[in-house]
């Protein structure tokens, strides 16, 4: 549970999802390495959520060992492994369990060869942040060999961001499609100071670090490439398509190469994710296109001056983010169907898999007439197999089924009861 002081009240904020996962993660012999975009509360779920969970479980406050990498006085670290492995051999004094809690884990230059050795300190259970996915896809996965464990931590979910700031539900759903669901906005107050922080945050924190991690020279390219991709939220696009357009407005130094980098740049700092698009009759993936998602919406709109807002785009972008939060793992769906003697492409948003559990789930603002109705139906009544298909509807009151079975249900109830879709 973390606190969030704003004027005279104390906002608690509950990530029971990611304390789960912790627990039932706590001591499997693994490095727990719990990744998200900075400043989405993943030092908060560390300590003091988890580290409360363990004082509740007995575990000595001396034994809990915290060590926060990104603070001065641990910037000796950063260039001496040897010394920062030294220094937590030292801390550990018997042969009682240990919880070593690591923040900001990248920031030390072999920081991989650290991490393996305590692997084999049979009491010390180590768990570590990291705000950038490129160390887990090479160092973690090369050097640990299945021994990484990876929790990936969001901005506040909307039912974390209801239950903290509370208050009439479609109010707070509008407000949460404008600034987003990063923790510290609830501590904002007014539009003003939201959108500031949001956009201060953008270039100061996210921008600094992908630049200065990367050595990017062409900032401007990086910049105009992050708009595009606010702007484009919820539609197809691909690599050659950015580069494209760039061309067209007289851009001679881009090439296909560096657009693919600047785009995998925004997704190694978890700012945007690809969704990528599955032929569900033909079960296989197509390379191309595909859509991008942001990780906050008040980020994604910061980037645009919070000028385009289209709800029908950031719903979708909502219900996405939703449905990593749940666990589930997410593709874009391709139906073909056969119209008039053609084949068409028609399109499910969401293909959420889960295990060998299969939901399809298609997002429209309203269904308001028949024909809106048969419209978004169409593609989920041309799929062959018998896993739930759902419609999440902004304005539906009560849920209710259309005459082929596909469950219409609220947005609302959608993001705030996951068993709702279970009904």
């Amino acid at each position: 549970m973390a606190k969030i002081i704003n004027g005279d009240e104390c906002m608690e904020i509950e990530r029971n999802v990611y304390l789960n996962r912790l627990i039932n993660k706590k001591n499997n012999g693994m490095i727990k390495v719990i990744t998200g975009i900075r400043r989405c509360g993943k030092s908060y779920l560390l300590d003091p959520i988890f580290r409360n969970h363990l004082i509740k479980e007995g575990i000595p406050a001396d034994h809990i060992i915290k060590i926060e990498l990104d603070r001065a006085s641990n910037i000796k670290y950063h260039k001496d492994a040897e010394a920062f492995e030294y220094y937590i051999s030292s801390l550990i004094k018997d042969d009682n369990p240990y919880y070593l809690l690591l923040d900001e884990i990248q920031l030390v230059e072999g920081f991989e060869f650290v991490l393996s050795g305590l692997l084999y300190e049979k009491n010390v259970d180590v768990y570590v942040t990291g705000s950038n996915s490129k160390f887990l896809s090479s160092d973690i996965a090369t050097v640990f060999r299945g021994r990484g464990d990876q929790i990936c931590v969001a901005p506040l979910a909307f039912s974390e961001f209801y239950a903290a700031r509370g208050g009439e539900k479609f109010e707070c759903w509008n407000e949460y499609l404008m600034f987003g669901g990063m923790p510290l906005i609830l501590s904002k107050s007014g539009d003003e100071e939201k959108s500031k922080y949001l956009i201060e945050l953008f270039s100061q924190t996210y921008f600094k670090d992908i630049v200065e991690c990367n050595k990017i020279r062409r900032t401007d390219l990086l910049d105009s490439i992050t708009n595009v991709l606010a702007s484009a939220v919820g539609s197809l696009t691909n690599t050659q398509k950015i580069y494209n357009t760039f061309k067209s407005y007289g851009e001679k130094e881009l090439s296909l190469n560096t657009v693919n980098s600047y785009l995998s740049y925004l997704e190694d700092a978890f700012i945007v994710k690809k969704a990528l698009r599955y032929d569900v009759k033909g079960r296989k993936y197509i390379n191309t296109p595909h859509k991008y998602y942001f990780a906050d919406l008040g980020l994604r709109n910061a980037r645009l001056n919070f000028r385009q807002q289209e709800e029908t785009h950031l719903m979708e972008n909502a219900i996405y983010n939703e449905l990593l939060y749940r666990g589930y793992n997410v593709d874009v769906g391709v139906v073909e169907i056969r119209e008039k003697g053609k084949r068409v492409q028609t399109e499910v948003d969401f293909v959420c898999n889960m295990g060998t559990n299969r939901i399809y789930i298609q997002s429209a603002l309203t269904l308001d007439t028949p024909e809106k109705t048969m419209q978004e139906s169409r593609s989920l009544n041309n799929i062959q197999d018998s896993f739930k298909k759902i419609i999440v509807v902004k304005d539906a009151i009560k849920s209710w089924r259309t005459e082929d079975g596909i469950l219409i249900i609220g947005v609302i109830d959608f993001l705030l009861d996951p068993e709702s879709i279970m009904r």
